[in-house]
């Protein structure tokens, strides 16, 4: 889901950057206020939660591949405005770092995995808590968590969907060839959407449901629920989260056994030979021959000379704790709410 360099336009770049502006400002004015100050740090276990499902592909029906995001997740632990944040820095790592996701549509990428997607799955969680009585049913939330963070990807999705397919009606050559991304809305609808309806929103589901209830059992004071009511927050461990993002980097090498590429991720140098509909493109759009791209220090999570497993793993650690040491240093600048815990 991660849209590369130079396959969206410059200027539908500056626009959904542009959006996500006010998104940002409004979403770290609302952290002030609904978290408290020692629980901003722990912001940065939910990026890395994100950080790392981004990391697990799985094979996807038509030969590509995906990921959870792990959106719905942050917002249920610390809200959607945190997770908004925490998804949107973890992006930034990915792209500056890893070469995961483009710096011109790093607005376009956090419009639809850090706007879209942990707001539209906490709304849906919210609306079925409320509905069924989840507030005293487990099961009511675990199912409301699963259905949220399946819709909240599968609109992601969709977003993204839209943004490609916009592309060749809009910004044409002379000769009538696509600029940059070349494939229509009849294309990359179906093309993004059977992959994430079929396999990817369901890996989202199981994702977060897993984690969600484990942390709700082992430190219920890092649920959003709970820290809004001010219960469950006294002399809790955070031993057992540290030590599931351990777990979960170990294991990050079972997202090297999905080969292939995700759908409109592929590189200037092989998309005139990509086949889609029995056809293979022909051409590289100019847009992505001559666009501006910036050289990662890890591509594809990978070091020259290093084994790819070793290298898997050591990426997970690195993008980890940047992300767990930059949100304790971001809660140095940021004013938290002051409660009075519960035990």
């Amino acid at each position: 889901m991660h849209i590369p360099e130079n396959y969206l336009s410059p200027l539908t770049c500056g626009i959904m950057t542009a959006a996500m502006v006010p998104v940002w400002t409004h979403a770290v004015k609302k952290i002030q206020v609904e978290l408290p100050k020692d629980k901003l740090p722990l912001i940065g276990v939910g990026a890395a939660f994100s950080f790392l499902a981004m990391m697990f592909n799985v094979p996807l029906v038509g030969g590509t591949t995906g990921h959870a995001v792990g959106g719905t997740l942050i917002a249920l632990l610390f809200g959607p405005n945190a997770a908004c944040i925490a998804v949107s820095v973890a992006l930034l790592l990915q792209a500056v770092i890893f070469g995961d996701g483009g710096i011109l549509a790093f607005g376009a990428n956090c419009f639809n995995m850090a706007f879209v997607l942990p707001y539209f799955g906490y709304f849906v969680y919210t609306q079925i808590v409320k509905r069924f009585g989840g507030d005293k049913k487990d099961g009511v939330r675990y199912a409301a968590a699963a259905i949220g963070s399946y819709l909240g990807l599968s609109l992601a999705a969709l977003c993204t969907a839209i943004e490609f397919g916009i592309q060749p009606m809009l910004f044409k050559d002379s000769l009538g060839n696509a600029l940059y991304c070349p494939y229509d809305l009849s294309i990359s609808i179906p093309a993004m959407m059977i992959p994430h309806l079929v396999v990817a929103g369901f890996v989202e589901a199981a994702f977060t449901v897993a984690v969600f209830a484990f942390v709700k059992k082992t430190s219920p004071d890092l649920i959003f629920e709970n820290i809004e009511a001010g219960t469950g927050m006294k002399g809790k461990s955070h031993v057992p989260v540290f030590a599931l993002v351990a777990a979960l980097i170990a294991a990050t090498p079972l997202g090297l056994l999905a080969t292939g590429t995700a759908w409109g991720e592929w590189g200037a140098d092989e998309i005139a030979e990509v086949v889609t509909g029995g056809k293979a493109l022909g051409y590289t759009p100019s847009g992505l021959a001559n666009g501006w791209a910036l050289e990662p220090i890890m591509p594809d999570y990978a070091l020259e000379g290093m084994n790819e497993v070793v290298a898997y793993i050591l990426s997970a650690i690195i993008g980890a704790a940047l992300l767990v040491i930059i949100f304790k240093l971001l809660s140095m600048a940021l004013k938290g709410k002051k409660v009075s815990y519960d035990s």
